[in-house]
């Protein structure tokens, strides 16, 4: 009987040992967050829809939560987008004051209209490996994104001062305004910049593998006669490259795996 007894009491333990661990499991499953910030999400499915490509008019749909100020950023398709977001406990989270370019695209396969309302739907999500989904309450995903991290090296919010174009090093002219540069611009993922003679303004992506596109360059119409710098050719730098490296205060803009296009400094 005694044998039975200390049998019975042995299981109990055991039984409990393992409640036990599991709801330790799980509660450390529930409590850990994962950081979903600074990453660059690409969108894989939309309203259950697995798509075969997120690319649309030359960039890929993305969104990107910065930590510093709570701003969203992205491209839905046609135009890009700002916001605001709010994050609070149980993976609960907020999008707000979303506001767009306001560019048409008749030939785009994605209703950008839909992926905008993923935002403004959604308050809650949910991590699993490399995917992100936004859901709206406990029904199935609204959207799944694919994580893409941003390179460990940032190369934004940082003036890049033209050192060297054509293999030639470059020096400021004494009827420039000012030096030739970029910087781009993370919160709204803009560039902008100096060419020599006129402005720059467009927009810009970044994904994994240190690459790099620019997209609807523009410059100002300002004539300058007297310059004896190359302004087109070097606009032409943005139209071409694909991808960057960076070496300490140094970034090349590069297409492929050729010679860099064009070798830039950091402005500190």
């Amino acid at each position: 009987m005694k044998f039975k007894i200390a049998t019975l009491a042995l299981i109990a333990t055991v039984i409990m040992g393992c409640k036990s661990d599991k709801t330790t499991e799980n509660e450390a499953s529930q409590g850990d967050t994962v950081d979903i910030t600074n990453t660059q999400w690409t969108l894989v499915t939309l309203e259950g829809n697995d798509l075969e490509s997120a690319e649309q008019n030359g960039q890929i749909i993305h969104f990107t939560l910065h930590s510093e100020g709570n701003n969203v950023s992205g491209y839905a398709g046609c135009n890009r987008f700002t916001g605001k977001y709010s994050l609070d406990g149980d993976n609960r989270i907020t999008f707000s004051a979303l506001g767009t370019t306001r560019m048409a695209c008749p030939n785009s396969t994605i209703d950008e209209r839909n992926v905008l309302s993923v935002l403004e739907m959604t308050d809650n999500y949910t991590v699993d490996g490399e995917q992100l989904m936004l859901n709206k309450a406990k029904s199935a995903p609204i959207a799944v994104f694919s994580k893409s991290e941003l390179d460990s090296k940032p190369i934004t919010q940082i003036k890049w001062r033209l050192k060297s174009f054509e293999g030639k090093e470059i020096a400021k002219a004494e009827n420039e305004e000012e030096d030739i540069y970029f910087m781009l611009n993370a919160v709204e993922n803009r560039v902008e910049g100096f060419a020599g003679c006129n402005t720059i303004s467009g927009s810009y992506t970044l994904n994994r593998g240190n690459k790099i596109s620019f997209n609807g360059v523009a410059v100002t119409l300002k004539a300058c006669p007297d310059m004896t710098f190359n302004e087109a050719e070097f606009l032409k730098v943005f139209e071409m490259a694909d991808n960057y490296t960076i070496n300490g205060d140094e970034l090349n803009l590069n297409v492929g795996r050729r010679a860099p296009l064009a070798v830039f400094e950091a402005v500190k």
